[in-house]
């Protein structure tokens, strides 16, 4: 069993439910397969480890790149660290903002997926973006059954995103819903 069906199994024999979904895993392996050699990527929200897996599958086989996850809720991280990955995917336990405050240097691709570093903190998020990286961030269609105050997070999100004038975004219907954002390089 590959990288992400077994993911998607671990996710479901455990009852964790919002792994990102296949047309936005599709799009996470395409952007990390176009990724530099020496690449670094970031994931806030491991969750079950799915998003993980798709990031993973596009860099193989590849050793050159690294990959951090990191997941603030344990019992959820030690789901996804049942998984075999490869020696470039490394999976932390803890709060992604703490995580980014403490981080050295910047990310070539960043999927931002939990509420610290996107809903709250994303201008953190954002600061660790190298110039020419990508950021992707999901869950940005409206759902009707979601609480109004969610919508709320996901329009200040897109804001955000647009306003920033160091980056180029499109939101795409993909998915749940996707902004992919583009650092702009330095003038000059």
């Amino acid at each position: 069993m590959n990288l992400v069906d077994s993911a998607y199994a671990r996710a479901a024999a455990n009852g964790f439910e919002l792994s990102c979904e296949p047309p936005v895993g599709r799009l996470l392996a395409t952007l990390a397969a176009a990724l530099p050699p020496g690449a670094r990527v970031l994931e806030l929200g491991t969750g079950a480890g799915v998003g993980t897996a798709w990031l993973a599958s596009g860099l193989l086989p590849r050793t050159d790149v690294s990959v951090v996850s990191v997941e603030l809720d344990p019992a959820t991280s030690a789901v996804a660290a049942q998984g075999e990955w490869p020696a470039f995917v490394e999976l932390r336990v803890g709060d992604g903002l703490e995580f980014l405050a403490a981080a050295e240097g910047g990310f070539d691709l960043i999927f931002a997926d939990a509420k610290a570093g996107k809903s709250e903190g994303l201008e953190h998020t954002l600061a660790r973006l190298n110039p020419r990286g990508t950021i992707v961030v999901d869950d940005m269609r409206a759902v009707d059954d979601w609480p109004d105050a969610f919508k709320v997070l996901q329009d200040r999100v897109r804001r955000t995103l647009f306003d920033d004038p160091g980056l180029v975004c499109v939101e795409l219907e993909h998915g749940t819903g996707v902004i992919i954002g583009v650092r702009r390089p330095p003038a000059g």
